[in-house]
């Protein structure tokens, strides 16, 4: 009974867990990337874009107030302008000169100042209004300010700018972009670890697989795995699993044939030896004794040379030198000279062969000759061995539509039902004692199956057995 073995060490496969991880986490990752990237990009230019878009409207919109100002009426409606300014808590606006410095600020602290920013630079010199998204020349802080020129007869009379802190947005910011990543790496978590699990559902149970296969091929063969699914790996595992136990039947069957063989080649050898050392001693006078000795020899080395041709049968089969000399021919006649060459034979033995004609003249087929009668041959002995208890052998022989069949019944112990499957496998020679190699069946239905036909072994009612050769007529 074959074992059941089980791995106790786990065996990593990394070759498929790193390409797996690779090529779906791979992907996923990317995505990931691409995500948030897309998402921060949304996010800047929500908090970012939108609020300097916005301060950039009031700039412009405040310093068209101004297009009729002269440079004094300018400064003066600055100083108006910013002492009425009430947003100053939320929003500084700069009144500038041509030089960039800061004459009336809605903050104290930055009037007298001269920040020399971009935007401020663009407004001056490009005569555009514009922004600029850093940290404040003086203070340090990140800040964004929109400045726009004020225009009098086509000259720069001053800048108009807006600045607010960016501290409140780039909080939001943060945070918003904090909750992203974190949700991309919880997603990422999630990809790996159940891309991990169903690696590892795969990847060890193939592991345990390639070194049961290991252990079957260094010679333990029969050895089970153990079954724990029932999807593709289950699948795998079933056929491992009757792989090693027919490779163990195999093993075995062909270990009982070498000893049926080297069992079969001595009996024979150990009679031609004995009897011909006693005719060479001369200890045989009665001519009786003499013949019978010698007969036994002829019958020896005949069934001796048998034996060594079904082999050779058999090894050009298995090699793909087997080949069939195919003529017209009629399988009536050479059924006939079959069953004549056995009748006298059988008759010895105290069997009877009786033969049922058909009423057609001739059953034409193509084949070769010597083979179909080397199959009927083969036939009607294995009767004589297994079945010739009966003391009977019936051969027929009809026409069934357009096949010609032959079947060969014998009265013996007949087959038994479990070994029926396996009888006309190579080696097998089941509970059968008669003498044998146990292949002469594979070789007949190789035979019969190379001409087309087909060859069925069964139990005949009322007991024996029955063998039933069915070949195509020409027409």
């Amino acid at each position: 009974m074959a074992k059941t073995t089980r791995l106790n060490d786990k065996v990593k496969i990394k070759g498929i867990r790193r390409r797996w991880l690779v090529n779906s986490v791979g992907i996923v990752v990317l995505i990931l990337i691409l995500a948030v990237s897309t998402l921060t990009a949304a996010l800047s230019n929500y908090y970012y874009s939108d609020t300097a878009d916005d301060l950039e409207k009031r700039a412009s919109s405040m310093a068209n107030g101004f297009r009729l100002y002269t440079r004094s009426d300018y400064r003066s409606a600055a100083q108006q302008t910013v002492n009425n300014y009430e947003e100053k808590n939320q929003l500084e606006l700069q009144f500038l000169d041509t030089a960039g410095a800061v004459l009336y600020s809605g903050n104290a602290l930055t009037a007298g100042t001269t920040p020399n920013t971009p935007d401020i630079q663009r407004a001056l010199e490009e005569q555009v209004t514009g922004h600029w998204r850093g940290r404040d020349p003086s203070t340090g802080e990140r800040i964004l300010a929109a400045s726009s020129p004020v225009l009098y007869q086509g000259e720069v009379v001053g800048v108009i700018r807006y600045v607010t802190s960016l501290s409140g947005i780039d909080r939001q910011f943060i945070f918003s972009e904090a909750v992203i990543i974190t949700i991309a790496l919880g997603i990422f978590a999630m990809v790996y670890f159940s891309n991990l699990y169903f690696v590892r559902s795969i990847v060890e149970p193939l592991a345990g697989l390639t070194e049961i296969t290991r252990v079957i091929a260094d010679g333990s063969y029969g050895v089970q795995i153990e079954k724990k699914s029932d999807d593709e790996i289950g699948e795998l595992t079933d056929a491992i699993n009757d792989m090693s136990r027919k490779i163990r039947q195999a093993e075995k069957t062909q270990s009982e044939f070498i000893s049926s063989v080297s069992h079969e080649l001595r009996t024979p050898l150990t009679a031609i030896t004995g009897w011909a050392e006693t005719i060479e001693s001369g200890e045989i006078r009665e001519a009786e004794d003499l013949r019978k000795g010698m007969g036994i020899i002829v019958s020896e080395a005949r069934r001796l040379t048998n034996m060594v041709e079904e082999l050779l049968e058999f090894s050009r089969i298995e090699d793909g030198r087997f080949t069939l000399s195919v003529e017209p021919l009629d399988l009536k006649a050479e059924l006939e000279d079959a069953v004549y060459t056995y009748t006298e034979f059988f008759r010895r033995e105290g069997i009877t062969l009786n033969y049922i004609d058909c009423p057609e003249e001739a059953l034409p087929i193509s084949g070769d000759p010597e083979r179909l009668r080397q199959v009927f041959c083969n036939l009607l002995d294995n009767a004589g061995k297994h079945g010739g208890s009966g003391r009977r052998i019936d051969v027929s022989i009809a026409q069934e539509g357009e096949d010609a069949v032959v079947r060969i019944r014998d009265y013996g112990p007949g087959v038994p039902e479990e070994e029926l499957p396996f009888i006309k496998n190579k080696f097998y020679k089941g509970s059968s004692k008669a003498r044998g190699s146990g292949i002469g069946l594979a070789v007949c239905e190789e035979i019969v199956t190379r001409h087309e036909g087909s060859l069925e072994i069964g139990n005949a009612e009322g007991g024996g057995c029955v063998v039933t050769i069915t070949l195509p007529i020409e027409t």
